[in-house]
């Protein structure tokens, strides 16, 4: 790949070279492909859209956030700005470039709603969103083109592979029993912490070119931390908490029906968001953060609870303050 970096590099320059003014425009468009936008929009689907279709992108978005990490560490790959002073640091990223996560996530994340809503417009709509999001990386200086095109292609390979399974996979699910269920949810979730970790176990003896290090502090970027494994936990746990939160709501109450007055679907955004700030952020301030086992454990935990929040939980309120109903 350090072959055609100068040429990516390039690229990137002539991009950057168009102004500064491009930044707020490219910094918001690259926020539709980010943890932070997922994570206030994909409840919004499941509580007032649809939920079938919120909880498939909550797991699409799971699993494009779980195999971007390991492509990431089998490819140690680093960042334009890393190996380039003339690239402008615009954004901050501490993680491996190869493949690009928001170029992944937005292939498999926006290709699926497109789909799924089934319309002309909604799919040139998704393939523009994704096609910016991409050009957003490569204006912001963190991403080469490379890295770009192997989201896309990898974001497209898991979206059909997604879409070809989901109905045959839903069919096996929904004739297994609750308790078959549970414990698919629970060994689906600890394999993502298995298999990422034996990725990662890969590279226990690489060590950060001290080029990149300063490279990135002199572009006034964080410090790059490759083989953090907080992002381990956060998938698994979401994932179990989706899962399982998904799976007992059906059981116990049959469902939820995301129809409902306009009164009502701001209500259950409102107080579904609230509850996924208090999960999400408020404990996150005061749990340790540390990079240890307890860490880990408390992070794996307080991102099932947002996810059982998301699935199970907070439809059950709504049913008890009755703004929605089961199915």
């Amino acid at each position: 790949m350090e072959n055609i970096w100068p040429i990516e590099i390039n690229i990137i320059l002539f991009l950057q070279s168009l102004g500064l003014w491009l930044k707020p425009i490219f910094s918001a468009i690259t926020f539709l492909g980010s943890e932070e936008f997922y994570m206030v929009v994909m409840p919004a689907l499941y509580w007032c859209l649809s939920t079938a279709l919120g909880f498939r992108i909550g797991l699409i978005l799971l699993l494009s956030g779980t195999f971007n990490t390991i492509f990431k560490w089998l490819g140690a790959s680093p960042r334009p700005y890393w190996v380039d002073t003339r690239v402008s640091a615009m954004s901050s990223e501490t993680g491996f470039g190869l493949p690009s996560g928001h170029s992944m996530n937005s292939a498999s994340i926006w290709g699926l709603m497109g789909f799924k809503i089934g319309k002309s417009w909604s799919i040139i709509g998704a393939l523009v969103i994704i096609f910016l999001i991409g050009i957003s990386r490569l204006y912001l200086g963190v991403h080469f083109v490379s890295d770009v095109l192997a989201g896309w292609l990898l974001g497209g390979l898991l979206l059909f592979a997604f879409l070809k399974l989901d109905k045959p996979i839903s069919k096996w699910l929904s004739g297994l029993s609750l308790t078959s269920q549970v414990l698919l949810s629970v060994g689906s979730s600890l394999l993502i912490i298995v298999l990422s970790l034996a990725t990662v176990l890969l590279r226990q003896n690489w060590t950060l070119p001290e080029l990149w290090l300063t490279n990135a502090l002199a572009a006034g970027a964080e410090a790059p931390n490759p083989l953090a494994i907080s992002g381990i936990f956060t998938s698994a746990g979401t994932w179990l908490g989706m899962a399982l939160g998904y799976t007992l709501l059906r059981h116990f109450q049959g469902g939820f029906n995301a129809d409902g007055t306009i009164w009502q679907l701001i209500m259950r955004y409102a107080i579904g968001l609230v509850g996924v700030l208090i999960l999400w952020k408020g404990l996150g301030a005061i749990l340790p953060t540390e990079p240890d086992v307890l860490a880990s454990i408390l992070r794996y935990l307080r991102y099932a609870l947002v996810g059982l929040w998301i699935a199970w939980w907070a439809p059950v309120v709504f049913f008890k303050l009755k703004i929605a109903k089961p199915v």
